[in-house]
């Protein structure tokens, strides 16, 4: 088991950490797949009012984020988690023929995300560590052998649960409120700058803690272990 008070992690540790972060969460480009179909939503119903023409083009553009990464063989889960968002938004907004509607399945998932975050700390079981896990090649090690670092993805849910539970605080008295584009132009605004406040917070807390236990490492280290026993056994009974 790592101590709790392990060192921190080393600069090439630091910078290994902030690249599978960068990744995890979909970088530039998942930023931009996320953003630009509700942008372009927003901007044309902004413009003429027309739910009809306002969510074609934002299926368009959601369907041709996916074509591109398929024609560059690139990973599609960003770009089509940002297609069923669009989707569901699509639908909403068509048939209750309110164009805030777009954006409410988003609310939705945000606020249930949100206490995801915040229940997932509370009991011990931090949402941020079962996520990032295998992209650090621990998988719940960090839960019984690595004390330092469940209790970064312990800070690091509860960031991203109150991030999230304040952007909703923000959008739902909106949604009722506010007239659809003003509602609409701070729904985009609050797209990014809350998930880069909650990303940097992980990476500060992960940046903290101690490395972690890469436990596919200690698999193939085993099975190697475990075959050099064998062949040492099977070497035995030939010379017997």
């Amino acid at each position: 088991m790592v101590p709790e008070d392990a060192p921190p992690q080393n600069a090439a540790d630091k910078a290994v950490t902030e690249a599978a972060l960068f990744d995890a969460f979909g970088g530039v480009r998942g930023m931009v797949e996320t953003v630009l179909p509700g942008l372009l939503f927003v901007t044309i119903f902004t413009i003429n009012k027309n739910l009809q023409v306002s969510a074609i083009a934002a299926a368009a553009v959601s369907l041709l984020l996916v074509a591109v990464r398929l024609i560059r063989k690139d990973t599609v889960k960003h770009a089509f988690s940002g297609v069923f968002g669009v989707a569901f938004g699509i639908a909403f907004a068509l048939i209750t023929g309110n164009a805030k509607d777009f954006m409410l399945p988003g609310m939705l998932y945000t606020l249930g995300l949100s206490l995801a975050y915040l229940i997932s700390a509370a009991v011990g079981f931090p949402l941020i560590g079962v996520m990032l896990g295998p992209v650090f090649k621990e998988n719940l090690s960090w839960r019984t052998r690595n004390p330092g670092r469940k209790k970064a993805y312990t800070k690091s849910s509860y960031a991203w649960g109150l991030i999230l539970l304040t952007k909703c605080a923000i959008l739902f008295p909106l949604y009722w409120w506010a007239d659809t584009t003003k509602f609409g132009w701070v729904a985009i605004a609050l797209k990014i700058p809350p998930f880069l406040l909650a990303v940097w917070l992980t990476w500060v807390f992960l940046a903290k803690a101690p490395a972690p236990i890469d436990v596919f490492a200690e698999m193939e280290a085993e099975e190697k272990a475990e075959e050099a026993r064998k062949a040492a056994a099977a070497a035995q009974r030939r010379e017997a």
